[in-house]
């Protein structure tokens, strides 16, 4: 017999002076990143967990789960007892819906107020919305890391609110202060410990995976006339991940873009705003349907020099000097990026921020990008009008694991974090 696995599906009503939530079952033959198969439980077998957020009451029963609406401090949250582990080595980085995701509002001209975890769900908007017509929205990611001592750790978020915030100015749109929008963040991982119904959620065992943080900024408020929204809403939501590429740390392979551009300059494209994304999908499915893992942009001026890849910063090695395209109005100025350049400085190599060009690229000795997503990823190959350079003939370059390596043990918490990057929630 076949088993099944709930998810919850919870609305919330984004607008409007009152929230409300629903909940439905929706039955699933399989779920790829489990481990073990999960089963319905009588609602005899449950595991009380006394929290201190604003989690709901829940139920389970053989046809689904009541989700009380209103949230108490302290409140049970009833879970199964028996507890299902995510595939780490296959998980990928997919969406995986976990417990509680954080909203937050405020109108235009004003500021955020306090805001609460609620039921991870589907959110209702106006058809008018801001965000809907247009596009007035931004989003952040970082990660959490579980260490060996079960602390959890995040990496540098006040560097994603201040980001977040000169995205909102640049969008015309109100955001949350720094303070705000890293207690957002420690509440929303804190609150999703447990997978809520299927399993105990735990983080990812340290150095496979960890769990991906989305903060999100929108135009909720209904607009007709080409103008800011009237209302903005905060969210955060979150999923357990593995690596962004399927390669891992193995080398990836980019195509270079001649034809399309993601930013032009005095556009958005140093700011985290969603339609820079959009902008990318076409090339970037062409690209992986030829084989490709991602495609590597131009300046849309001179078409001559670097600028990053759909949804990461790249760096070229030529010696012990690292160059990677500086930040100018038409690249995201990546806090992994950031980060990088620091450790590689503090390592003893010589980093240059400035234009890079592909002849330099193609002549480099070893190519590399960075991302919150990605972390460290090798580039094995570039193509570039129909003409492919190979880097490297032993896989991840030297320069690439060396960095890698001294980057992630800070995130995990394997070294002294003499940078002050680390913000730890236990």
């Amino acid at each position: 017999m076949e088993t099944s696995t709930v998810f919850l599906n919870a609305a919330t009503t984004i607008g409007g002076g009152f929230r409300r939530h629903t909940t439905s079952a929706t039955l699933l033959s399989r779920n790829p990143y489990l481990t073990t198969p999960f089963s319905f439980l009588p609602p005899n077998k449950q595991l009380q967990h006394q929290s201190r957020f604003n989690l709901p009451n829940t139920t389970t029963t053989t046809c689904g789960t009541n989700i009380a609406p209103a949230v108490g401090v302290n409140s049970p949250v009833s879970v199964p007892s028996d507890t299902v582990d995510i595939n780490w080595d296959t998980i990928g980085f997919g969406l995986v819906h976990t417990d509680h995701m954080y909203t937050m509002k405020c109108s235009l001209g004003g500021s955020f107020s306090k805001g609460e975890l609620v039921p991870f769900g589907n959110i209702e908007l106006s058809p008018c919305a801001g965000v809907l017509n247009y596009g007035q929205g931004l989003f952040e990611g970082l990660k959490a890391y579980r260490t060996e001592d079960d602390n959890i750790l995040l990496f540098r978020p006040e560097e994603n609110a201040k980001r977040m915030m000169m995205g909102a100015e640049r969008m015309c749109m109100p955001s949350p202060s720094v303070d705000q929008f890293i207690q957002a963040v420690k509440d929303t991982v804190l609150a999703n410990e447990r997978w809520h119904l299927v399993s105990c959620f735990r983080y990812p065992p340290p150095g496979k995976g960890s769990l991906y943080i989305r903060p999100l900024l929108i135009g909720s408020g209904s607009v007709l006339g080409l103008a800011p929204a009237p209302e903005y809403t905060f969210m955060i939501y979150v999923s357990p991940v593995g690596n962004y590429f399927k390669e891992g740390l193995s080398p990836i392979n980019l195509i270079i873009e001649t034809e399309m551009h993601r930013a032009t300059p005095g556009g958005t494209g140093s700011v985290k705003t969603i339609g820079n994304y959009a902008a990318v999908l076409k090339a970037q499915g062409a690209a992986k349907a030829k084989g490709y893992s991602d495609v590597l942009y131009l300046d849309s001026v001179h078409k001559k020099y670097l600028e990053e890849v759909s949804s990461c910063n790249i760096f070229i090695v030529k010696g012990n000097s690292i160059s990677t395209p500086d930040i100018k109005g038409t690249i995201l100025p990546g806090i992994t990026r950031k980060s990088i350049i620091d450790v590689a400085r503090n390592e003893g190599f010589q980093v240059e921020e400035r234009e890079v060009t592909v002849d330099e690229l193609l002549d480099a000795d070893e190519v590399f990008c960075t991302g919150t997503a990605v972390v460290v990823s090798p580039v094995g190959s570039i193509t570039y009008l129909g003409k492919s350079v190979t880097y490297g003939s032993h896989g991840v370059g030297l320069v690439s694991q060396q960095l890698y390596s001294s980057l992630t043990r800070v995130q995990m918490g394997l070294v002294d974090d003499k940078m002050g990057w680390i913000v730890k929630l236990k």
